[in-house]
């Protein structure tokens, strides 16, 4: 896999999140720390502080955390997707969520207290941050609301429909855990749509 340069993933999450200007583009590329992973590599494990917002240039990434002995995943994101853990990241506290690659990866961290420092000295970086903050919050309200509040079916056509990659890319087993439904139940929800 080649790797973007600095300055062009500065330049991504620009064009994503919030428009920068020339100056705030180069002050954010200086914090980004680039980094290739192997498939199944653990970005985060459990009791980790996260101290990375994580930005996919390429790959597939999972967050899951253990309950009663069982391997829950949270959240699967892709190209162009942020994953952290907001409450280990903001708090500072050991993490009870897990991070890995589903597949080999190119990744950027943005550490958070450079982040937040240089967010002190741009108003466009700054918005940038907040921009990326929001849509991480909606984007777990909408799952969770859909998580609560719609059938296997529903929640499989959502899936579907918004993230399409994930349907393609991620192991069933996984794909089932972050509907909230088992193997079988998935297998018999795909089989009805067919």
């Amino acid at each position: 896999m080649i790797k973007r340069s600095t300055i062009e993933t500065a330049r991504t999450l620009s064009s994503l999140y919030y428009a920068l200007s020339k100056e705030s583009l180069l002050t954010l590329s200086d914090i980004l720390v680039y980094k290739k992973c192997r498939k199944g590599e653990r970005l985060i494990d459990e009791g980790d502080v996260c101290k990375n917002l994580i930005f996919i240039e390429k790959g597939l990434v999972r967050q899951f955390y253990y309950k009663n002995g069982k391997e829950l995943t949270e959240h699967i994101s892709y190209e162009n997707g942020i994953v952290m853990n907001i409450e280990s990241l903001f708090q500072q506290e050991p993490s009870r969520l897990m991070i890995e690659t589903l597949e080999a990866s190119n990744i950027w961290l943005i550490p958070l207290n450079d982040l937040e420092r240089i967010s002190d000295s741009f108003v466009d970086i700054q918005r940038l941050y907040r921009t990326i903050l929001k849509s991480s919050l909606i984007e777990s309200q909408i799952k969770a609301d859909i998580l609560r509040f719609e059938p296997a079916n529903v929640r499989y056509l959502k899936l579907m429909e918004y993230h399409p990659e994930i349907l393609k890319r991620t192991p069933l087993v996984y794909v089932a855990s972050l509907l909230q439904m088992t193997p079988e139940t998935l297998s018999r929800v795909r089989s009805s749509l067919l």
